[in-house]
């Protein structure tokens, strides 16, 4: 790809305007659910807030002109017949604008500023350069006029209620053009190093190159591939506050975070062309695991939580992701990985298992992941075999982790606990045609509709066959023309916009065929990974997907979703077994 083919063309209205490492995207998407008139700068740092609004003006009348918007990797742009602007990236904390027959007011997102929010707006003489100061993000936007003229400001050092802002144009025939900086304190005046033209040459080709390590093996057989790559590329930042590695962000909506086991699916994407970007996102949340030994729930910018966790799934990924590095792990790096893993593993077998109980338990439909699947509505701390499965395969990966590392006794540890969890997973929740969950506090047992009491199918070949087949059956008993509804459409708890109810998921679908075509059931899987693949050619890589209609829901550009259409689109493709 080059400035002559400047990658996959978007709806801003869906995916962000961002680029690789940038705190801030360009976006009419300014709070959850929430979508304003007009694009605006949307910065990540301290949560998610619109800072700037962006509005392009009729150059003769200076009212609002009406534009059509147009996106790809490297150029935003307003388009009318009178004119353009256009908006590239220069570093990712600095965009370039540039405006020929419509002038542009930069405007600070909110009118109101007290002692503890909203934005103070001056012109600041040292740096020759209007500045908006965002009590929310803790950070400065800096304006530098490159060319053209400001023709009026309003609200300079005002306090109170204000609108406060700058409006650019052209003072001859030339195109006007400015900087937008987000930055700490202070810094030199900012001063062009590269045309406009340049700058966005240099964008289109830093993405060329992410989508090329990324996807080598796109073609027309995965006409998604490139815009997938684009979602994760633009959703990646630099470290900057309790972001400890350059991280991919589930997206640049409000669904900025990295939770704990979203991640997984973003290293495994990446892990044959970045291997070292793929390994900083496995790593990320244990930099934050606590004494205990357990994983934060999520982490982003300024934020760690710890009220909840997530499932388990990290051996299951560390199996398959160091099976995709072109560079396997060297011996410190499988003993670092290792350590973590062990801790994890020892919080689920300590913190999570009641006194006596075999099987540790969920207390929360959130730490499943799930968090809000049927399987926990008649109890909530609840015992279930998903869980049991996933923990399986991570001490079965600490056994194998221990042999690479020449410990035997280790070994046998993890792999004498792994078929006693695997035991006692079969012996109390499975019933001959189904698994059930358990109170923890009751003892009851019951069965429910969600694809999640199915989830044991990820360990594949280590279940006995007739368990895999029964399971392989209810699978496809979920399969929908567009993929797996995590809720059954013929249950009366079915929703089409329910969440864990019904609509269908990357990760599900990703670790459902992947257990599937495991255990032998090849065809399923298939079916399974065509479906979702065109789900996604056809609506995008939303959060999660209506099960009968295919319409993305909530956040419309989450990476878990287009990291599992590549890892899905690689296998289709040749590239690899995404079981591998």
């Amino acid at each position: 790809m080059t400035a002559d083919r400047p990658g996959p063309a978007f709806s801003v209205h869906d995916i962000p305007f961002s680029t690789y490492g940038s705190w801030f995207g360009i976006s009419p998407v300014v709070a959850e659910k929430t979508r304003a008139e007009d694009l605006h700068l949307v910065s990540h740092q301290n949560g998610m807030h619109a800072v700037l609004r962006l509005l392009p003006l009729d150059a003769a009348t200076g009212e609002r002109a009406e534009t059509r918007l147009e996106a790809t990797p490297g150029l935003l742009s307003w388009i009318n017949a009178t004119g353009r602007v256009d908006l590239s990236y220069e570093s990712p904390d600095t965009v370039r604008l540039r405006g020929a027959g419509l002038s542009l007011r930069v405007s600070a997102a909110a009118r109101a500023l007290t002692p503890f929010g909203g934005t103070y707006f001056f012109h600041d003489a040292t740096a020759d350069a209007y500045v908006f100061t965002s009590y929310e993000t803790g950070r400065r936007y800096h304006v530098t006029v490159l060319s053209g003229t400001v023709t009026d400001t309003v609200g300079s050092q005002a306090l109170s209620s204000a609108e406060r802002g700058l409006t650019v144009a052209a003072d001859t025939d030339d195109p006007w053009e400015i900087a937008v900086e987000e930055l700490d304190t202070a810094r030199p005046p900012y001063t062009s190093t590269a045309t406009f033209g340049k700058v966005v040459e240099t964008a289109q080709n830093a993405f060329a190159g992410f989508v090329d390590t990324v996807a080598p093996w796109r073609s027309s057989a995965t006409p998604a591939a490139e815009l997938a790559a684009y979602v994760v590329w633009s959703a990646t930042v630099r470290p900057a506050g309790l972001v400890t590695r350059p991280a991919v962000l589930m997206s640049k909506h409000w669904m900025d975070k990295v939770w704990s086991w979203d991640h997984c699916f973003n290293a495994l994407a990446l892990a044959p062309g970045l291997p070292e970007l793929a390994l900083d996102q496995f790593h990320l949340p244990f930099d934050h695991q606590d004494e205990s030994g357990a994983l934060p729930d999520s982490v982003t910018h300024s934020e760690v939580l710890h009220n909840f966790v997530k499932p388990p799934i990290h051996g299951w990924a560390f199996a398959r992701l160091r099976r995709r590095l072109t560079t396997p792990p060297d011996r410190a790096e499988l003993a670092e990985t290792y350590d973590r893993l062990e801790r994890w593993t020892d919080f689920w077998l300590t913190a999570r298992r009641a006194p006596g109980a075999a099987l540790p338990h969920y207390q929360h439909g959130n730490d499943s992941g799930w968090d809000n699947a049927t399987t926990f509505d008649p109890e909530r701390v609840v015992v279930t075999a998903d869980l049991a499965a996933f923990l399986v395969l991570q001490l079965r990966e600490l056994a194998d982790l221990a042999t690479h590392l020449n410990r035997p006794d280790e070994a046998r540890r993890w792999t004498g606990a792994a078929e006693a969890t695997q035991s006692a997973m079969l012996d109390q929740l499975w019933r001959g045609d189904r698994f059930v969950a358990r109170g923890v506090d009751s003892g009851d047992t019951w069965h429910s509709s969600s694809l999640l009491d199915l989830m044991p199918i990820v360990l594949g070949e280590q279940l006995p066959d007739e368990i895999r087949d029964v399971l392989a059956d209810r699978v496809e008993a979920h399969l929908t023309p567009h993929g797996l509804a995590t809720e059954s459409p013929a249950s009366p708890h079915y929703l089409a916009d329910g969440y864990w109810r019904g609509p269908i998921w990357a990760p599900a679908t990703v670790l459902i065929e992947d257990g599937l075509r495991r255990g032998g059931h090849a065809r399923l899987a298939d079916e399974i990974s065509a479906r979702f693949r065109t789900l996604c050619e056809t609506h995008g890589f939303a959060e999660n997907f209506d099960a009968l209609t295919g319409t993305g829901l909530r956040d419309r550009a989450y990476t878990w979703t287009a990291s599992s259409y590549l890892l899905l689109a690689e296998a289709h493709a040749g590239g690899s077994s995404p079981s591998v």
